[in-house]
């Protein structure tokens, strides 16, 4: 049986900034971090979008972690050679071509080397799908996802149906969690053991027919 122990702030500290410097896509020499009764907050500077996104994750792999703030910011490119028309084009096409998109759903404006996506799809993965496709462009140094989400209403058996997907789901332990659907709103309630667990079941909340907003309270127990 492997047993979970607490950690304290400082073992926290120590064990998430190892992990910076062992993620190989991660500069760990910009990064700086704190941590207060297990939430971690990251700050300093990062070369690029993806790396900011790695070291939230690397973080999150943390056992112990209760939450993270991401206050790195992306230095803004000065030799990239690359405009905001640059990015816009770019964004444009790779938006057609991604297959998880819908054809001429979203589009991209780009100001300052931060893209906002507009427009609207039917699924959460859509809106998702969306902004993965423009993070690693050359040049982009923030995305704001202003995606709206358009689908029929939950039927009677949508919450039934959530239920069921996280009883299938071997990484879940459904009965920690609690679901309240109200209209196309679905709120999680409950406690999950880490962070991969806390995803999976935003997942599976998403992953419902007609629900167009997912609150996630779940917390992750010590």
């Amino acid at each position: 049986m492997t047993q979970t122990m607490h950690k304290t702030d400082q073992e926290l500290k120590t064990a998430v900034t190892e992990e910076l410097q062992y993620t190989p896509s991660i500069d760990a020499s910009g990064v700086e971090v704190q941590v207060n009764d297990g939430t971690v907050t990251l700050s300093g500077e990062v070369a690029s979008l993806p790396e900011r996104l790695a070291a939230k994750h690397a973080a999150m792999r943390v056992g112990g972690v209760k939450n993270v703030t991401n206050k790195t910011s992306v230095r803004a490119p000065i030799t990239s050679g690359v405009n905001d028309q640059d990015i816009a084009q770019a964004a444009d096409q790779i938006l057609a071509w991604a297959v998880d998109v819908p054809p001429n759903a979203v589009t991209a404006d780009v100001r300052n080397h931060k893209v906002t996506l507009s427009g609207q799809v039917t699924w959460e993965y859509q809106r998702n799908a969306a902004a993965r496709a423009v993070t690693f462009l050359k040049g982009v140094t923030r995305i704001s996802n202003e995606i709206s989400l358009e689908s029929p209403p939950p039927t009677a058996g949508t919450k039934a149906a959530v239920e069921a997907a996280m009883r299938r789901n071997a990484e879940l332990n459904p009965r920690r969690i609690t679901i309240d659907l109200d209209g196309s709103e679905l709120t999680l309630h409950g406690s999950v053991g880490s962070w991969s667990e806390r995803r999976e079941a935003e997942r599976s909340a998403w992953s419902a027919a007609g629900v167009t907003s997912v609150r996630n309270e779940l917390h992750i127990a010590s």
